[in-house]
């Protein structure tokens, strides 16, 4: 069987398209893996195409704040997205697939998949596609709307009609370019785990929530600075990947005083710019780097402080530590509150409150939390995800 993998966002959004393509390629299946550029993951060893768009830039130049993002939707969003979709489309029609699975934000996949007359899979890492009455669409609406939890939902669904221009010069590559709708998905794997988000009852049977998708490998040896540091006594971690909003000296401080209240030494992971050290309180008990492997330092931390993004709440509801979530943007807050629900995590605490006063009690009750956290991962570490997922593609393809 030939897979056609096509995936968009960062790193969070990757990895699991990356585990997915290597697990299939165990198996005996041929699997292409279309990625944005300069992601972060790994995927090497992989068959490996560009999506020609560059996710951590459209980032870095608009902010997270709403009228920074609109702002930039006519400069960079839109031909950042015209390139993502052709490319998607052009790289799709030269492997031909016998099935496309798809992050939603890649448009153009199921006309694609329509004119090749083959099935197409959404890979919805974050549930914002299938309608439910559970919760509110994530990164739509951040509180729960009750009976009107289904209808925050066409927001989503309406993306097509935003990007009409850029899915038309998609079209125009196809074998058979021309107007209609897309034959439905046949399916949608949510890579997340149950242990997190509940399956809701009015959810189709076509929609599979797996668990997780990772691959599990030995992490590398550590540089010796960090391995010294995170063997020398308990710490807390703090990582905001892409997020860069705001002022990150500020919050530095804030993350450092917080911690030193509790006695933790601090792990800080500056990513694209989020966090930084003011000069005035570096000593030994902080270290700081610009990235780390999740695998090596979660599982010894006290405490994992982030952003929210998908890939990191589960990395570290997997290595069985409690989470303090700092949300920016889309389904950041929605991951917090689902954290704080399962008595994983306090309240999320939004970037724009962060400080020593508001840090300092959600470290004190997630330190109170590090019983739950370790039983909830120790199930996490049982699912197969990858397995799951698989045998729905075969299943699919062999209709």
């Amino acid at each position: 069987m030939r897979i056609m993998l096509l995936t968009a966002g960062s790193r969070g959004d990757v990895e699991p398209f990356a585990a997915l393509a290597r697990f299939a390629a165990s198996r005996g299946h041929t699997v292409r893996l279309g990625v944005p550029d300069n992601s972060g993951a790994d995927v090497a060893g992989l068959d490996v195409v560009s999506l020609q768009i560059d996710f951590a830039q459209l980032v870095s130049a608009r902010g997270v704040s709403p009228l920074a993002a609109a702002r930039s939707f006519t400069e960079l969003i839109r031909p950042a997205m015209r390139r993502l979709m052709v490319a998607a489309t052009r790289e799709s029609l030269a492997f031909g697939p016998d099935v496309i699975l798809y992050h939603p934000k890649v448009l153009s996949a199921p006309l694609v998949a329509q004119a090749l007359g083959i099935p197409h899979i959404t890979v919805e890492s974050v549930p914002t596609l299938t309608r439910t009455r559970a919760f509110a669409a994530p990164g739509v609406v951040n509180i729960n709307v009750g009976p009107l939890n289904r209808l925050t939902y066409a927001a989503a669904a309406g993306a097509a009609g935003m990007f009409r221009k850029e899915l038309a010069a998609a079209r125009e590559l196809l074998p058979a370019p021309g107007g209609g709708r897309p034959a439905p998905r046949a399916a949608s794997l949510i890579p997340v785990s149950p242990q997190l988000l509940a399956r809701p009852d009015d959810w189709p049977a076509s929609v599979h929530l797996t668990g997780i998708w990772r691959e599990d490998t030995e992490p590398g040896a550590p540089e010796p600075a960090l391995l010294d540091f995170i063997d020398s006594g308990a710490f807390l971690y703090a990582g905001l990947g892409s997020m860069a909003a705001g002022d990150p000296i500020a919050r530095g401080r804030a993350v450092i005083e917080a911690a030193r209240a509790h006695g933790l030494r601090t792990l800080m992971a500056t990513g694209w710019g989020g966090l930084a050290v003011p000069d005035d309180l570096r000593g030994s008990d902080v270290l700081v780097i610009p990235s780390v492997s999740h695998d090596v330092v979660l599982p010894r931390a006290e405490i994992a402080l982030h952003h929210g993004g998908a890939g990191t709440v589960h990395a570290v509801a997997r290595a069985g530590i409690p989470q303090i979530v700092v949300p920016f943007i889309a389904d950041q807050p929605f991951w917090g509150r689902q954290l704080h629900g399962r008595g994983l995590a306090p309240r999320p605490v939004p970037y724009k409150k962060v400080s020593a006063t508001s840090l300092s009690p959600a470290i004190g009750e997630a330190l109170g939390m590090r019983r739950r956290a370790a039983e909830v991962g120790v199930l996490i570490r049982t699912e197969n995800g990858l397995g799951l997922a698989l045998d729905v593609i075969e299943a699919e393809v062999s209709r």
